[in-house]
């Protein structure tokens, strides 16, 4: 099985930043492991969009796009489940 690049935006990146240690290292964790599997046990695709997708982590919500032709995984926020599809 081949390997996906994981790209996190800047954006999403200073989302993560402000999360507590513990939930920054899950967090992470589950970011590293979308390179290994973009589309894990658990997560689900964002209605109505082509190639978007999210996953939980407690109360939060990586969301993230595929694109399997090039395998690239883009990390687009990661925001508290209450904020995260606004």
């Amino acid at each position: 099985m081949s390997r996906y690049k994981v790209r996190i935006k800047r954006k999403a990146q200073k989302q993560i930043e402000k999360l507590s240690k513990s939930t920054q290292d899950r967090v992470l964790h589950k970011i590293r492991n979308l390179s290994d599997e973009p589309r894990p046990p658990g997560s689900r695709k964002i209605v109505g969009s082509e190639n978007s997708w999210r996953i939980r982590v407690g109360d939060y919500r990586i969301l993230y796009t595929i694109e399997d032709n090039i395998l690239l995984v883009e990390v687009i926020r990661v925001r508290h489940r209450k904020d995260a599809y606004d």
